[in-house]
């Protein structure tokens, strides 16, 4: 394939496909959820997630003040509460009453899970790093919640959480996980070196 440049920012924006999370923290004594799809897996041992947050997001202001946050994945049918959670300020409306989030608590006591989703990690604030437009949250999982109509053989199932993604431009919408397509970390054995 012919490859071209599209410049430095041409990615980072319209990544084809991101997972979803809802990024929840308790703010003023309130459980407030913001969208996020900048997301994922920062170290393994110990387990720690990172969010990129811009400094204004009402959200931030919770995990300032606490110390926790949580990273909730949505099934499909709180599809539009997520997309609410991403447009609305949580200064501005109370997104739980809104979307009607059933809230749960954890170890930490002030991380805010919902019941809807089906994994909840807990996490206590590692580290932020301010990187300019965002602040990198680096949170160190405390515990994971999973629904039971969720697991298969003592693990969380991909197909029975019914998880989605996120296609930035020029899409700019929701989609579903797909079929599994290969066996990782076994097909790459069909190429001999």
């Amino acid at each position: 394939m012919r490859q071209i440049a599209i410049g430095k920012e041409g990615m980072i924006n319209s990544a084809p496909a991101m997972p979803v999370f809802l990024i929840g923290a308790n703010v003023d004594g309130r459980a407030n959820f913001m969208t996020a799809a900048w997301s994922g897996v920062g170290c393994a041992e110990p387990l720690m997630l990172t969010v990129p947050i811009r400094h204004a997001r009402y959200t931030l202001k919770g995990i300032d003040e606490n110390g926790t946050l949580s990273f909730c994945i949505p099934p499909i049918d709180l599809v539009k509460e997520t997309d609410f959670c991403g447009i609305a300020s949580g200064a501005k409306v109370d997104k739980v009453k809104a979307c009607g989030f059933k809230v749960f608590y954890g170890k930490t006591g002030t991380a805010p899970l919902i019941e809807q989703c089906p994994i909840n990690i807990e996490c206590s604030v590692h580290e932020k790093l301010d990187l300019g437009s965002h602040v990198l949250v680096i949170g160190k999982v405390e515990e994971i919640y999973a629904a039971e109509s969720c697991m298969a053989e003592g693990k969380p199932d991909i197909d029975k959480m019914s998880a989605f993604i996120y296609t930035a431009t020029p899409a700019r919408e929701y989609r579903t996980i797909g079929k599994g397509i290969a066996r990782a970390f076994s097909v790459g054995k069909e190429i001999k070196s």
